[in-house]
């Protein structure tokens, strides 16, 4: 572990789209690296639809998860819209990655409400570093959706200059056997994605 300065780390995304087992696998990597890691989560209303946030900062010495405005030094948006909620957490040189996927929430659904268009172009004026990521169609074209969170895990691993860590044995801790191939190819394709850093 070299002597660095605490990170924080933002992964939002909706109910359902494995952000928690992202953040999870991310920081066990963290912890096997020597790193003080600390991580809370935060669930919206529902457990699948809601809005769901996990905070994690490592470093040396860590005292507490918490981010407050302007203090992330990466967000990972697992949905668009996500992304636009949490943008005042990102500071001025922090990385966006977010993945180019619409879940609509309920109002959405309904008719009551549409959907904000224009929210890609959006995140790349208000963020330096902003990498729109399809991590669905990836996931999609090796087999499984649901691995996109696996993907968007990869990303941020490269953004964070975190290829060389033991990341095949941590998965196969984290995941059944049947998914551990599908899940390998997907933290691969995302660690290879063409980042704005």
């Amino acid at each position: 572990m070299t002597n660095i300065r605490t990170k924080a780390l933002l992964l939002v995304g909706v109910g359902g789209q494995g952000t928690i087992l992202a953040s999870k696998i991310l920081s066990e990597g963290l912890v096997r690296e020597g790193y003080d890691v600390k991580m809370s989560e935060i669930h919206g209303m529902s457990q699948r639809g809601g809005s769901v946030t996990t905070q994690i900062k490592f470093g040396e010495k860590v005292a507490s998860p918490i981010i407050g405005l302007a203090e992330a030094d990466a967000i990972v948006a697992f949905e668009k819209v996500e992304a636009v909620r949490s943008l005042a957490y990102l500071k001025a040189e922090g990385t966006l990655l977010v993945n180019d996927h619409e879940i609509y929430p309920l109002p959405v659904l309904t008719g009551k409400e549409e959907y904000p268009s224009n929210v890609l172009e959006f995140l790349q004026k208000k963020a330096k570093k902003c990498s729109i990521i399809a991590a669905n169609n990836i996931a999609m074209e090796l087999g499984n959706t649901k691995a996109q969170n696996i993907v968007l895990l990869g990303a941020l691993i490269k953004a964070l200059g975190l290829v060389n860590l033991a990341w095949e044995e941590i998965l196969k801790q984290y995941l059944p056997p049947k998914l551990y191939e599908l899940n390998l190819k997907a933290l691969q394709a995302g660690m290879n994605q063409k980042l704005q850093l």
